[in-house]
């Protein structure tokens, strides 16, 4: 069973089109801070806090190595989240040509009734 805490705190990280961005840098590859900062116009403070909320929903882990902070993405963190949401995929979306071709069919005056 998903913990919905878990979810929440997850869905919460991933609201923001900052860390989202993030996420998808470090789909290629392990990052440093600053090269993550780089691309955004915001500070390394800023940045930083958006490295935090990802870390804390486990989206990311970081570690230093010497003297550099690196980031890296953490693909399992998000299973819960994808598994809660593919459970609204159970229901195949209506077709609705093929709803609409079938009710012509079924309420044609030519087909005969079955009695």
């Amino acid at each position: 069973m998903t913990d919905p805490t878990q979810l929440d705190t997850t869905f919460a990280a991933l609201a923001d089109p900052t860390r989202r961005a993030i996420l998808s840098m470090l789909l290629e590859d392990d990052m440093a801070v600053t090269d993550v900062a780089e691309p955004f116009d915001m500070s390394l403070a800023a940045i930083s806090k958006h490295l935090t909320i990802l870390t804390r929903a486990g989206l990311i882990s970081q570690e230093k190595r010497g003297r550099v902070k690196w980031c890296k993405l953490e693909p399992d963190a998000m299973r819960d989240a994808s598994v809660w949401m593919q459970s609204f995929g159970q229901f195949e979306a209506v077709n609705l040509d093929a709803f609409e071709r079938f009710l012509d069919t079924e309420l044609s005056p030519d087909k005969p009734s079955s009695a």
